[in-house]
């Protein structure tokens, strides 16, 4: 559905040539701050935006960003944008700080028609770093892929843009201006989310818990969660000042890199697993969707945390009447599948990418989900929320009164143990990475029934997905080699970085209770690692001899 911009003044910036690198991906289009530095770059693709988005004309738009450098200016760029296409309405955030989760809920709250997210998410910030634009649906998810495809093909066509000539006000005063014909409401950005946040979690019961000998780290790592986190854990829990560490948000996020893993939140995981001073520990990443949980010497990994979660949901409010079901991604490990399978609840492996789990939702099918990649979220958004895991882990500490280390440790002995580990392999050169991938899926027809690690493997294949919402069909979703003893081996090349390609390689190795549950998984999941990096060929194409991230 497209429409033309309204009658409203504007200008007409005339392009001399369409933009042919902006295709969105499932995370929207991200490229370096300098690209979007170049002329009419952004608006080129905002304007495409704004022309197929439907019912932007008169309707109510989100728009805000995870402070990374350029996000003031491109506010201000689109909101002139908006005006200038007959949006009536435009809700922007104090400092244009706004993240992901809190746009989602601000996106349904409000009835809006979508939302406009500027972030590059986990990649680095700053001149030299990343920006990105991510499209949200009226349902606050990320944009269908039928959306994305037609912004691309209209940015193919453009010859110009429209603009109106009014200046946009600053972001630093909260209330209500006109621009043009158009309302642009300056809000505070975390009240709205708290509210929610308060209505899921027991905040005195936590508040009792953060008061006591529970000592708590939170690493904002310079990103968008800083205000949210101090405004929750220091402000209305009573956390000890100085809880929440780089807390305020800066352009380059503090020269660090905003994904909270064990290598870019190397600090925190230092403070947790070598120390003995803090009993729990989390970091949100740049755009405040995903999530790391750390105990006192005890480093929980997302697919094991979606499990916990599910397995311990009704000890919070919000879910205290059970679970619909779960979903994860296909390379997250099916620790989840097993608290499923025995709580007597639906459980669906979808592609990587939070719009399958968002079908999912829409339908009541499901009501968490998560994926591998340190996203885990519910049915309260449309999107992955980092604030909302780590308040959701406290609550289930503080009601059963144990560390992490006791939470995981019951957890295994009740339903086994997925070792899991993911090794990133970052800026291939793309052409090598390729070439590496399309080699192994063009074995696949022979390797099925052939060892692996001395196991027979009994799938071999490039999964695919059928949506039971909507009956679509995705396919090319990653390399699976799926072994007589449940054990996994997941291929996949992701397009979240802007420099090279990513090559992921997933290990997984089933362990039931009353089994060895104690060992290192990269111990345990060694003789896995040997022999996909010798079946791949990955050092020798790729030149690297270790990954250049282990999660």
């Amino acid at each position: 559905m497209s429409h033309s911009p309204s009658d409203n003044p504007l200008l007409r910036i005339d392009l001399n040539q369409p933009f042919s690198d902006q295709k969105p991906g499932t995370s929207g289009l991200r490229k370096s701050s300098r690209q979007f530095q170049t002329p009419h770059y952004l608006e080129s693709f905002i304007e495409a935006v704004l022309r197929v988005l439907p019912g932007v004309a008169g309707g109510t738009l989100v728009l805000g960003g995870d402070g990374r450098f350029g996000n003031k200016e491109a506010i201000g760029t689109i909101a002139r944008m908006a005006a200038a296409h007959g949006v009536a309405r435009l809700v922007t955030t104090q400092a244009g700080i706004l993240s992901t989760p809190a746009a989602s809920h601000l996106i349904r709250q409000r009835g809006a028609v979508g939302g406009i997210i500027l972030s590059a998410s986990h990649n680095p910030g700053g001149p030299e770093g990343d920006f990105g634009v991510k499209v949200n649906g009226a349902n606050g998810g990320p944009a269908p892929e039928s959306l994305t495809e037609a912004i691309y093909a209209a940015t193919q066509v453009l010859d110009g843009y429209c603009i109106s000539p009014a200046v946009a006000p600053g972001l630093d005063v909260i209330g209500t201006y006109d621009l043009g014909p158009m309302k642009l409401e300056v809000l505070d950005g975390v009240e709205d989310y708290v509210a929610l946040m308060q209505q899921l979690f027991d905040f005195d019961r936590i508040a009792a818990l953060l008061r006591s000998d529970f000592r708590v780290a939170f690493d904002a790592m310079h990103a968008v969660t800083g205000p949210y986190a101090i405004r929750v854990f220091e402000e209305l829990l009573g956390a000890p000042a100085g809880t929440v560490r780089n807390g305020v948000p800066l352009q380059d996020f503090g020269g660090g890199h905003p994904d909270p893993n064990l290598t870019y939140a190397h600090e925190l995981a230092d403070l947790l697993l070598k120390g003995n001073a803090y009993d729990f520990g989390a970091a949100c990443d740049g755009d405040g969707d995903r999530n790391m949980i750390l105990g006192r010497s005890c480093f929980v990994n997302p697919s094991d945390s979606l499990a916990v979660l599910a397995a311990n949901a009704t000890l919070a409010p919000g879910y205290a009447g059970g679970l619909a079901g779960v979903a994860r991604s296909m390379p997250t490990s099916a620790a989840a599948d097993v608290v499923a399978k025995e709580l007597g609840m639906a459980c669906f492996e979808t592609p990587t990418g939070w719009k399958f789990f968002g079908n999912l939702l829409d339908a009541g099918r499901i009501t968490l989900c998560g994926e591998e990649s340190f996203g885990t979220g519910s049915n309260h958004i449309r999107e992955k929320d980092g604030l909302w895991a780590v308040l959701f882990w406290l609550q289930i500490l503080a009601v059963r009164g144990c560390s992490v280390a006791e939470v995981m440790a019951g957890h295994w002995n009740r339903f086994g143990r997925h070792y899991y580990s993911r090794h990133d392999y970052e800026a291939i050169a793309s052409q090598a990475a390729e070439g590496l991938y399309r080699r192994v899926r063009n074995q696949l027809p022979s390797l099925q029934g052939q060892l692996l690690a001395g196991r027979s493997i009994v799938t071999a294949d490039d999964f695919s997905y059928v949506d039971p919402v909507d009956g679509s069909v995705s396919g090319g979703q990653g390399l699976r080699l799926l072994l007589e003893d449940g054990s996994r081996v997941v291929l996949r090349l992701s397009g979240t970085g802007t420099q090279g390609a990513t090559l992921r390689v997933y290990l997984e190795s089933y362990v039931a209770p009353g089994g060895d549950l104690n060992q290192d998984p990269q111990l345990a999941l060694a003789d896995l690692t040997s022999a996909i990096e010798g079946l791949a060929e990955i050092q020798v194409r790729t030149g690297m001899a270790k990954p250049t991230v282990i999660t």
